[in-house]
């Protein structure tokens, strides 16, 4: 049978999206559709947010797209150097909050520490962080 794939295309390890994988072990012939298109604004005000950790009480990423944020800031900004010598840090001298265990173990990959993994949703997430201070 086949169907639609309604996202964007990924490759996993052996070079192929995992759903297409998976749904051919299953007899279904996937067509993947990208519906979504993605663009960062306000890159410039984050990345001067970024550069001033004393200004803010932590960092609360939501989902993987916002540890790409972080990252793109550093290289557009050239400040990876900034980054790994003091900024990184002083935000991890902070709380640093996470949805999930895949923005966990992103956040992670730049250096900083994390809470609230296991919470799973934003609900949970907020309820943590209020219960935490």
């Amino acid at each position: 049978m086949k169907v639609l794939l309604l996202k964007d295309p990924k490759e996993d390890d052996c070079g192929q999206d995992p759903y297409i994988r998976e749904l051919g072990l299953y007899g279904l012939e996937a067509t993947l559709i990208p519906v979504l298109s993605f663009e960062f604004l306000s890159l410039s005000s984050f990345s001067e947010k970024l550069s001033h950790p004393e200004g803010y009480g932590g960092l609360i990423f939501t989902s993987p797209r916002a540890v790409e944020a972080v990252e793109l800031c550093l290289e557009k900004d050239n400040k990876t150097e900034v980054w790994k010598h003091s900024l990184k840090e002083k935000w991890n001298a902070k709380s640093v909050y996470v949805v999930g265990s895949a923005t966990s173990s992103l956040v992670n990959k730049i250096g900083l520490d994390t809470e609230g993994e296991s919470c799973g949703n934003a609900e949970k997430l907020a309820e943590y962080i209020c219960s935490s201070k």
